[in-house]
């Protein structure tokens, strides 16, 4: 079993079916349900379960917008970053479209480079379709793959043939006493001279070992007697061969820190404040269902007055400063609001040690576990606050409920009508459990489900 999720990624041409097949692959229960502008909403990075395979999916056709550049551009773009990033590339094709002049230019970009290449011919929906499957030899591979994203034919078999090369059995480590932190955010926000400013706070690092480029950087650290594996994405850098913008391998490499992290820290640069690429990375973050945390780094620069916030005024006093920009954190990072804030410098190693104290009350949080009874008695308070919408006329009731698992809180609630708890108000009974229980820094999940009818 693998602790760190191998990455795949989808390579094709428009139109061949890449997004079924990542949709197929990584399933819509992963999508993020805030509807607030801001949030990026492509879905171009998953963790794929896939009848027992576990791993990092990517569907590049999401990578770059349209641009004027021609489709062979794009599409050479687009394999440049799975190459870059990817344990294997699966290549799509489409029995329906056959083999082109774009396939083959695709094909021999990727077959340039030392990752292994797996070619699919999409859209092989019935066995009748498989003698179509030939003329994709001319690539002049071993074997090509029919599969069918929309019926999961040969989604099997394929997968079969990547995890004898590459591993897709990414287990999620099992809860312990070491509490384990991801470090996140975009490039030069200062993740890792706030890893550094952690790791000197005691002057106890047992362990400091680096992956390769493309792993994270694991540190082991001590404070007052708690054990932290703080994981940084410090293998991330500019290939000087690629032309795509190096906020997409943050992404790649901060989703693979997080899938093996109880909390996340997510830097913000205070003197650039909430950019398109940390609602991004934050998106994901919530998306993978981690306590949070906000630590906004460069604090002794944007007390210099050195920021870029157009709703931040440059010379203020430090409180009023600080006032100004939570203000302008919490507007823009809505869908985080439960994730405490924390204003920090660590090159001056203000406030570091907060950062400790935030990471165990979420974690804390994120492993909190409420009783059936409490539960209870604050659902009958928030349904007689605030009843559910009926359905046809028809009186909406939420019988009970009951918390199922804890990291994230899972709590599971029984109605007559779930289908007709909609957004607005699963967000009010969310709002509703935190004002009773508190949860600060952990998302929650609630699961709606009707009432088993007794068989006679």
């Amino acid at each position: 079993m693998s602790d760190t999720p191998a990455v795949v990624a989808i390579v094709g041409r428009p139109n061949v079916g890449k997004s079924t097949f990542f949709n197929r692959l990584v399933g819509r229960h992963t999508a993020i349900v805030e509807d607030i502008p801001g949030v990026t909403r492509d879905r171009n990075y998953g963790l794929a379960s896939f009848r027992g395979f576990r791993f990092l999916a990517i569907d590049t056709g999401g990578f770059e917008p349209i641009s004027e550049d021609g489709l062979l551009q794009q599409m050479r773009q687009q394999a440049q970053v799975a190459v870059e990033e990817a344990d294997a590339v699966i290549f799509l094709t489409s029995i329906q479209d056959g083999l082109n002049p774009g396939d083959e230019e695709i094909y021999r970009y990727l077959s340039r480079h030392k990752k292994p290449i797996f070619v699919a011919a999409n859209k092989t929906d019935h066995p009748s379709h498989d003698t179509q499957i030939a003329e994709f030899y001319q690539l002049g591979v071993e074997h090509v793959y029919g599969v069918s994203a929309a019926h999961t034919r040969g989604l099997e078999d394929l997968l079969e043939a990547i995890h004898e090369q590459v591993p897709l059995d990414y287990t999620e480590p099992e809860a312990g006493t070491q509490v384990r932190v991801a470090v996140i955010g975009k490039p030069n926000a200062g993740k890792s001279s706030l890893i550094n400013a952690l790791l000197g706070e005691e002057r106890m690092v047992v362990d400091s070992q680096a992956g390769t480029t493309r792993d994270p950087v694991d540190s082991l650290c001590r404070h007052e007697g708690k054990e932290y594996l703080l994981v940084d994405t410090a293998g991330i850098r500019r290939k000087g061969r690629v032309t795509q913008k190096i906020e997409t391998y943050s992404i790649v490499s901060a989703l693979k820190t997080m899938e093996r992290s109880d909390v996340v820290l997510l830097v913000i640069d205070a003197t650039e404040g909430v950019t398109e690429q940390v609602l991004r990375i934050g998106g994901y973050a919530l998306d993978r269902k981690k306590a949070i945390v906000l630590v906004v780094n460069k604090w002794d620069l944007a007390v210099q007055g050195e920021i870029a916030l157009r709703n931040v005024p440059r010379q203020l006093e430090p409180q009023r400063l600080q006032d100004a920009m939570t203000t302008e954190l919490r507007e823009r990072l809505e869908f985080l609001g439960f994730a405490p804030l924390v204003f920090v410098s660590a090159k001056t190693g203000k406030r570091i040690t907060q950062i400790f104290q935030k990471i165990d009350e979420v974690y804390e949080q994120y492993m909190r576990r409420v009783s059936t009874a409490d539960l209870n008695t604050v659902l009958e308070m928030i349904v007689r606050k605030h009843p559910p919408p009926a359905k046809s006329g028809r009186a909406t009731k939420i019988f009970y409920g009951t918390q199922v698992s804890a990291s994230p809180p899972t709590f599971v609630m029984v109605s007559n009508h779930p289908e007709k708890l909609n957004y607005s108000y699963e967000r009010y009974f969310l709002n509703q459990l935190r004002y009773h229980f508190g949860f600060e820094g952990t998302p929650l999940h609630l699961i709606w489900r009707g009432r088993e009818r007794k068989q006679n």
